[in-house]
């Protein structure tokens, strides 16, 4: 059984920042694309930012220039920096390792944006 173990969540302020960390065991981290996805309350899951093992990122539309995800080699460990915060960034976000067909994911870290 993957485990990937997510951190980082928690309730902050419009405009304020979190970092979120997700941790995966060294063989599927050395391999495996990292990406981050969301699902708020009555809608889809959807994906919100993602990194190749070669360090290529891609982005959703709505968190452009304000989220930043970034991998750690050294340490197995995915982070997703989210700066300027909005209340519809809220939602569970949860870290995703896929390669080709194979996807593993975390339990999930809930974010809640309000003042």
């Amino acid at each position: 059984q993957v485990q990937l173990v997510e951190s980082g969540g928690g309730l902050v302020q419009p405009g304020g920042s979190l970092r979120l960390s997700c941790v995966a065991p060294g063989s599927i981290f050395s391999s495996y694309i990292m990406g981050w996805y969301r699902q708020a309350p009555g809608k889809q899951r959807e994906l919100v930012a993602h990194i190749t093992t070669g360090g290529s990122t891609t982005y959703a539309d709505t968190v452009k220039g304000r989220f930043t995800i970034s991998r750690d080699s050294a340490r197995n460990t995915a982070f997703l920096q989210m700066n300027g915060l909005k209340p519809e960034d809220t939602a569970v976000y949860y870290c995703n390792a896929r390669k080709i067909f194979t996807i593993y994911w975390g339990q999930g870290t809930q974010v809640t944006v309000s003042s």
